[in-house]
């Protein structure tokens, strides 16, 4: 009887360690402070790994966005990149496909789209509007 109580116990160890259901896998969370990096009023955010940079500029004294701004893909493309006067878009803005060809661009004021923007669809057509300074024309 004790070799039989024995045998079912060992069975059952064995059967539960040859468990069919999926280990759970252990990833460590990455935060956002994680992939930020800050030295001397230079802003740098990096995709997780940090293997390739996300975005990157200037902070001011206020830690304000202050110059140019620019936004990478995870190959390392640059994908748009837009100027700034202490936190506001201020000047030439640019956005591209992730194919490399450009969407759209043209200028801000104070975080206002002004004068003429430009775009462009996936097939190269290119259409113009127009703001007028604080005015959204469609």
């Amino acid at each position: 009887m004790k070799t039989a109580v024995s045998i079912i116990l060992i069975l059952g160890l064995i059967g539960a360690s040859c468990s069919t259901e999926p280990k759970a896998k252990v990833k460590k969370e990455i935060s956002r402070q994680d992939l930020v990096e800050i030295k001397d009023g230079h802003y740098t955010e990096w995709y997780p790994e940090k293997k390739q940079i996300k975005y990157e500029g200037e902070l001011n004294s206020k830690g304000n966005r202050e110059g140019k701004w620019n936004f990478y893909s995870q190959s390392g493309n640059l994908l748009s990149f837009s100027f700034y006067t202490d936190g506001k878009k201020n000047g030439h803005c640019m956005v591209k496909y992730p194919n490399g060809k450009i969407h759209y661009y043209g200028q801000y004021r104070n975080d206002q789209m002004v004068g003429e923007w430009v775009t462009y669809d996936q097939k190269g057509h290119k259409t113009i509007k127009q703001f007028d300074e604080g005015l959204k024309d469609e």
